[in-house]
């Protein structure tokens, strides 16, 4: 199986597989593979917060004419995963290939396994109205890899943004946020700029122990060699293993009052809104709500929205308020490589390269004083 991961990832999605309890086989920029069963397909899609989807890897292989990719590709046991109903299509990406024509390879790809089936259904047309299957032929120097990818849309889609505002943060990105601040059930958590509710969704899910995939579908529920009692019984487990009696103290605030109502009204969906203080709040008038708590926050880039002025105003707020509040820690995503002297006067605790969509940014880690 292969875990696929945002550049940056990679070691917290390799650590959410870990604690689902399988083998780690290697960990790639933007992959990570590992050893599972069909209960494997399940739960990591039932529960990898961070991840982007879930493959099954059919082979890897290497190729540099079309025949070694076309009989490699047929001699794959396809008639287990593909029944005679079963719709599949096949993508593709070639980088460094000699094979480098992506069309090409991907009507390759398609003949085989028509091929196979073919020769093993005993038939010359498939209906294809059954599941859906997408194949995928990754070349990279001339190997293949080939996958199905068993989650359909993008694990990011968890299910309760049903309101939204511009340049929203993936919930994927949000828990990656969270996990790598390692911040705790019973600290607080503020996020000053939170839009549509991101970030303070994702950690209430995390603490309340909320699988995020538990109220969507994924491709491979329509899949015969998975048996339909799993999906069941791991759905079963993660509604027992939520704990609503866990207390937490999250804020979210906003100057756009509609950004706030739609923070609201995606908890709501997501079922956490009793545990998330959602209010419209000027930055400038951020104040403590205890000791030792932590901001995690994405706040305007001016390069997606925001004006250069407004976002001074946010650093001169947070500046204000870490000198103020010098046992909270500053957890902060932004594409600006000068927030270190603009908002903290030091070099951050610990940075790291991320994407957020199509843009490269840095994870600004801030530890505060103990108390």
């Amino acid at each position: 199986m292969i875990a696929t991961a945002t550049f940056g990832l990679e070691a917290v999605v390799r650590r959410e597989i870990e604690a689902l309890g399988y083998r780690i086989i290697k960990t790639e920029d933007g992959k990570v593979t590992y050893m599972g069963d069909e209960r494997a397909i399940v739960r990591s899609n039932l529960w990898l917060r961070t991840a982007d989807r879930v493959l099954l890897k059919m082979a890897e292989f290497s190729a540099v004419e079309f025949e070694e990719l076309f009989q490699q590709t047929k001699g794959l046991p396809w008639e287990q995963l593909i029944p005679l109903d079963g719709r599949f299509t096949v993508t593709g990406t070639s980088v460094k290939s000699k094979l480098h024509s992506v069309p090409a390879c991907q009507k390759i790809v398609k003949k085989a396994i028509v091929e196979k089936l073919k020769e093993f259904y005993g038939v010359e047309v498939f209906e294809e109205t059954g599941a859906e299957y997408t194949v995928k032929a990754s070349l990279l120097k001339d190997r293949v890899t080939l996958t199905v990818d068993t989650s359909g849309t993008g694990l990011h889609k968890r299910g309760y943004r049903i309101s939204d505002v511009a340049a929203p943060i993936k919930e994927t990105l949000a828990a990656a946020m969270i996990q790598l601040s390692f911040w705790k059930k019973d600290r607080i958590l503020v996020d000053p700029c939170c839009g549509s509710g991101t970030i303070p969704i994702e950690a209430a899910m995390i603490g309340r122990n909320i699988a995020p995939g538990l109220n969507r579908t994924f491709a491979c529920e329509g899949w015969d060699f998975i048996p339909a009692n799993l999906w069941k019984e791991e759905r079963k487990a993660a509604f027992d293993n939520m704990n609503y009696e866990q207390p937490l103290d999250i804020y979210g605030y906003d100057i756009n009052s509609k950004a706030v109502k739609a923070a609201q009204e995606n908890a709501a969906e997501a079922g956490v809104d009793d545990c998330i203080q959602f209010c419209r709040a000027d930055i400038r008038n951020l104040n403590s709500e205890g000791d030792n708590g932590i901001i995690i926050t994405n706040p305007p880039y001016g390069k997606r929205i925001g004006e250069e002025d407004e976002i001074s105003e946010i650093y001169e707020a947070l500046k204000k308020f870490f000198k103020e509040n010098r046992d909270w820690s500053l957890f902060m995503i932004t594409t600006d490589k000068e927030v270190e002297k603009k908002v903290m006067g030091r070099k951050a605790d610990r940075r790291r390269k991320l994407y957020n969509g199509r843009l490269e940014t840095c994870y600004y880690q801030f530890h505060g004083e103990r108390k």
